[in-house]
């Protein structure tokens, strides 16, 4: 078992921050090093986050030279797909933000370089560390429901559309699948033990993306706002996924898992916010519906009420995967199986027609 774990960091934006703050949180672990191709971001971020000790760099294959044992990579997304192969062949264990690229072969490409390196890449989807996800999973895996058909999942805000990186194609990829889309198709093919996607039929709009009423970047907005897919898994199940940045509504519902002996409903949080409803947050409440002796009966899961910190539990997974040689924690493996989901809604979106997914050597 490894004792000091030392960390370096490439990007530090937003997300940086919190990853340092979970980080500086863990015994025995010490952030060495911060790397941003933006000349004194990188020193700004060490003296803003008193990492006493941290070295700066422009270029991250620079710091990869240094001894490190694992690597944040809080990159835009489309700067996750070189970085993380980079820290990879470098020798260094990753944990890469979500989504895990911009593109499913750049997705592929990182796993290979996982597999051919020895060294764990792991994804941050910190919603699996909520208790009551984790009940949610272990409900659905008991066969409690019996045989699972049918999924429903996504989630809308009202009005909740980011603005810079998260706009551009190019460096974003997708908008809305990529930006809170992930978090519900991870919630929904996580509990059912992640089945492979094999078809897909989908639409994509940006209405309100596009519109200068509604958001202050229009001329610049690249990406979808608004997404909807019928997607086929293997296994006979069917899942009906849609996302919204924005919308004039206050929710697209619940979600949904319909089985032979029970179904079950899942609830978000939602509070009036209009940044509120997607699967980023926290449940709502869980419902299983099912038959005793002859009669419908509604049993109320209670949810938990917690003080769980998941984005820390997300960072020290990470930290004690390479402490004690374990896995990674959420293997880019199974992240792999969302992203073809949102290629191939945006493939299927573009065409007009339902689209086979195929992910070579899986």
């Amino acid at each position: 078992m490894k004792s000091n774990i030392r960390i370096g960091i490439i990007g530090s934006g937003g997300i940086a921050g919190a990853h340092a703050k979970a980080y500086k949180q863990i015994p025995d672990v010490e952030i060495v090093a911060i790397a941003d191709i933006l000349p004194g971001k990188a020193e700004q971020f060490i003296a803003n986050h008193e990492l006493h000790g941290a070295k700066a760099f422009t270029d991250h294959n620079r710091m990869l030279e240094l001894n490190l044992d694992g690597v944040s990579v809080c990159t835009p997304n489309v700067a996750h797909h070189r970085a993380s192969i980079d820290a990879l062949q470098a020798g260094k264990h990753v944990l890469v933000e979500k989504p895990l690229s911009v593109t499913l072969q750049q997705g592929i490409e990182m796993v290979q370089a996982s597999k051919e390196t020895g060294k764990m890449l792991s994804v941050g989807f910190q919603p699996r560390y909520d208790p009551n996800m984790v009940a949610i999973k272990e409900l659905v895996q008991s066969g409690k429901l019996g045989k699972v058909y049918y999924v429903e999942t996504g989630g809308g805000r009202r009005r909740g559309m980011p603005g810079g990186t998260f706009i551009k194609k190019e460096l974003a990829g997708a908008g809305a699948m990529a930006d809170i889309g992930c978090y519900s198709l991870d919630m929904a093919l996580n509990a059912l033990g992640y089945p492979k996607p094999l078809t897909v039929s989908a639409v994509t709009s940006n209405y309100f993306g596009t519109n200068p009423k509604y958001h202050k970047e229009a001329s610049s907005f690249e990406v979808e706002d608004f997404g909807a897919a019928f997607i086929r898994l293997e296994g006979d199940i069917t899942l009906q996924f849609k996302i919204s940045w924005a919308m004039h509504m206050d929710t697209l519902g619940a979600s949904y898992f319909l089985g032979t002996d029970a179904g079950l409903k899942v609830t978000t949080p939602y509070n009036g916010s209009p940044w509120n409803g997607v699967w980023d947050g926290g449940v709502g409440s869980i419902t299983l519906y099912h038959d005793e002796i002859g009669r419908h009966v509604e049993t109320n899961i209670p949810v938990l009420q917690h003080q769980v910190d998941r984005f820390f539990e997300k960072v020290n997974d990470f930290v004690q995967a390479i402490r004690n040689e374990r896995p990674a924690p959420i293997p880019a493996e199974q992240i792999l199986f969302n992203q073809a989901i949102i290629d191939g809604i945006l493939r299927s979106s573009e065409t007009r027609k339902e689209v086979e997914i195929i992910i070579p050597g899986v």
